[in-house]
């Protein structure tokens, strides 16, 4: 196993522990399944962003791909502190 996906495992780990066993999607909010969930860069390599655990987050692999496809990282209105999912 890599060293990316054990600490994607770990992380996993320690939110589904904080908050009950629901593991919210970084982007979209909703819960993420273990086999679905990716590591998301909070900010982005490319903005000078790094792989440490604070700026790594759990989200679904379609989301993590939406929001790097469109190279948008847009707050959402609904839930300040959250990124919006681009569609």
């Amino acid at each position: 196993m890599s060293r990316l996906s054990l600490t994607r495992d770990k992380i996993y780990k320690t939110v589904a522990r904080q908050l009950h066993g629901q593991v919210p999607c970084w982007v979209c909010g909703e819960h993420v399944l273990p086999a679905a969930a990716t590591l998301e860069h909070i900010r982005p390599l490319s903005e000078g962003g790094n792989s440490h655990a604070e700026n790594l987050a759990i989200s679904h692999e379609v989301c993590n791909s939406q929001r790097h496809a469109k190279g948008l990282v847009v707050e959402s209105l609904e839930s300040p502190g959250r990124v919006a999912r681009v569609l």
